[in-house]
């Protein structure tokens, strides 16, 4: 499949849990309760030297896997079939930004199909 990255707006609950998030022009609720762990991420390969105090969000990222709905008032998803789709995505710290890292191999197929359509 390769790298990718999109970046997307998300919607958090006060604990910072997603809730929402709008993807590719449409906004999606998050369908099943999302699973979240930590990926050390390779920093001695991007930066030689990290000063005291700005290891935040570049040691350990933090992922999340999300089930997600169309929001049916938004989109024409449920229309074309889309039923729930599986993404994951990473919130970058300490700018507080979101980006999709993986597209799970069914939903390339329907994005796919979408575009033929």
């Amino acid at each position: 499949m390769g790298i990718f990255t999109e970046g997307i707006t998300v919607k958090c609950s006060p604990q910072g849990v997603p809730l929402q998030l709008l993807w590719q022009e449409k906004w999606w609720n998050v369908a099943a309760d999302p699973l979240c762990w930590y990926q050390r991420q390779p920093w001695w390969e991007q930066q030689v030297r990290m000063p005291p105090g700005d290891g935040v969000g570049k040691v350990d990222i933090r992922i999340w896997r999300l089930q997600l709905t169309p929001e049916a008032t938004r989109t024409r998803g449920a229309e074309r079939g889309i039923s729930w789709v599986t993404l994951d995505v990473v919130q970058q710290r300490p700018q507080n930004q979101w980006r999709v890292i993986k597209i799970h191999d069914a939903v390339e197929d329907v994005l796919k199909d979408q575009d033929s359509a």
